[in-house]
């Protein structure tokens, strides 16, 4: 039997983001991850993608996982629970992980977790109505249009924004460092949404009814 292409293997995901056409797309988000990092100085951020690329994180600390299978390794290895305390994140970055991580649901409530009320997450996902899919389509890749993504950040209590961020190239195989509002016809897109902060709320106090004394005996 003729031996089976690579790209449909198991690992055939992480072999497209490894050719021309996927590095091209994930160049094309340097810029924007090093914006995700620089957003909140101060606080942790936790970064979660394909794979480890040399982006110097510019002050705070930012744990980097890589995806591994159905595990993710680089500063610890584990699975969908993530080992950080809930609250201590300001700033989650998704470089295209769900696309290809079989309980993206687990993970998305994970960050959902892992995040400061007002931090935000950073989700990179491939358009799938830009042109860029014939070079991706077949490969084993899940994805979907922003207006998915807005559902499913909701239902984990995030504020999505209206407009998600076109990234990436149109059809040519060339890095496009500059975004575009809306996803348009770019090979990817940008969504972010922040953690909706729970206010305080007033709890009214009973009214207080005057009631006669027993009689004493």
């Amino acid at each position: 039997m003729p031996a089976h292409s690579a790209s449909r293997q198991p690992d055939g995901v992480t072999s497209w983001f490894n050719t021309s056409q996927g590095q091209t797309v994930l160049r094309s988000e340097d810029e924007a991850v090093r914006q995700a990092m620089r957003e909140r100085p101060g606080l942790p951020s936790l970064w979660l993608a394909q794979q480890r690329t040399p982006i110097d994180v510019e002050g705070g600390l930012c744990v980097r996982l890589v995806k591994n299978g159905d595990l993710f390794a680089g500063d610890v290895r584990c699975g969908t629970d993530l080992p950080l305390a809930s609250e201590a994140v300001g700033t989650v970055i998704l470089q295209h992980v769900t696309e290809t991580y079989p309980d993206w649901p687990g993970l998305l409530e994970e960050c959902a977790r892992v995040l400061i009320p007002g931090g935000r997450l950073w989700v990179f996902a491939l358009n799938p109505l830009g042109l860029f899919r014939a070079r991706w389509s077949g490969n084993g890749l899940r994805t979907c249009e922003p207006v998915t993504w807005r559902r499913r950040m909701r239902a984990h209590g995030l504020q999505p924004e209206p407009v998600s961020i076109g990234l990436g190239p149109r059809w040519r195989v060339q890095v496009l460092p500059d975004a575009q509002t809306g996803a348009g016809s770019r090979a990817a897109y940008l969504l972010r949404a922040e953690k909706q902060v729970i206010p305080l709320t007033r709890i009214r106090q009973p009214a207080l009814r005057w009631q006669p004394s027993l009689p004493t005996a």
